[in-house]
């Protein structure tokens, strides 16, 4: 795994040919128990590293297209999953605790769950204020620029973009790290703003 932009966070990714991006997976290490983000398959190395830094106490996912091998990944290491609350009756990986708007998931993670993605309750997370964490709709094709899910794979664009001037509220946000795309390490707060006047 690649250390990020801070001491204590991680991330790996794989890069899907039909889309000619990246997708990606965040390890956010803690004292209190490591948290997994959408994570995707982990190689031999990989998981030797994750072990290396105490494993994993809970993996959250985003949405319902990001479970990846998050049940494959709790049964080696005895995490607990945690799901969009928008998603109960119909996700298809069984969870431990399923996470609402506004909830803090640990100490400094909170969820905001955003509307109009493709599907419902799509979770975006904030670190300690200052690092969001995004799932499908928020992403990235060019780097240093964000952008929306195509309007195809949106249920309502307005919502969507409704759920966007709501994190851009959030002043002290420098980093977006995305499920797909380039992450935007620097000054993601202005990334965001402009996101909206597209």
């Amino acid at each position: 795994m690649k250390q990020l932009h801070r001491k204590d966070l991680f991330g790996w990714s794989e890069f899907n040919q039909e889309r000619n991006l990246d997708f990606h997976s965040v390890l956010w290490v803690r004292e209190q128990g490591n948290v997994l983000i959408d994570p995707l398959a982990l190689s031999d190395h990989d998981f030797k590293h994750l072990q290396a830094l105490g494993g994993a106490n809970i993996i959250v996912i985003t949405n319902s297209d990001h479970c990846r091998d998050a049940k494959n990944i709790a049964t080696r290491t005895g995490a607990k999953i945690f799901g969009p609350a928008g998603e109960q009756e119909n996700f298809p990986v069984s969870c431990d605790r399923w996470i609402t708007d506004n909830e803090e998931i640990v100490p400094g993670l909170i969820a905001y769950q955003l509307e109009g993605s493709k599907t419902p309750g799509e979770l975006a997370l904030i670190l300690e204020n200052s690092t969001l964490i995004t799932g499908d709709l928020i992403r990235s094709h060019v780097a240093g620029e964000l952008c929306l899910l195509p309007n195809a794979k949106l249920t309502d664009r307005a919502l969507a973009q409704q759920s966007v001037t709501r994190l851009a509220s959030l002043s002290a946000i420098d980093t977006v790290l995305t499920g797909d795309g380039w992450p935007v390490f620097k000054h993601a707060g202005s990334a965001l703003k402009h996101l909206l006047e597209d």
